[in-house]
């Protein structure tokens, strides 16, 4: 994704925008977010924070896109990767 490692952008859920209502603006984190993760065209995207895997996911369905991407835990992926 464009904003990574250190550039990274948080979906929103470390500064508990999933326990309240939306602050003034035109978008939420969260979608901002996933249309970053979406745009790479991935079939997965892989989460290794609870907060993100709840945020990625409702982005995900936010922008009808739950038969296109997946969103698993990386620990999901290895367990994967065993079978």
């Amino acid at each position: 994704m464009s904003r990574h490692k250190s550039f990274a952008l948080c979906c929103g859920a470390g500064g508990s925008q999933m326990f309240k209502e939306a602050e003034k603006g035109t978008r939420e984190i969260f979608i901002e977010r996933t249309e970053e993760a979406l745009s790479t065209n991935a079939d997965i995207i892989a989460t290794a924070c609870p907060f993100c895997m709840t945020m990625m996911t409702d982005g995900i369905k936010y922008k009808n896109s739950e038969e296109k991407v997946k969103n698993l835990d990386i620990a999901e992926l290895v367990a994967q990767s065993l079978e």
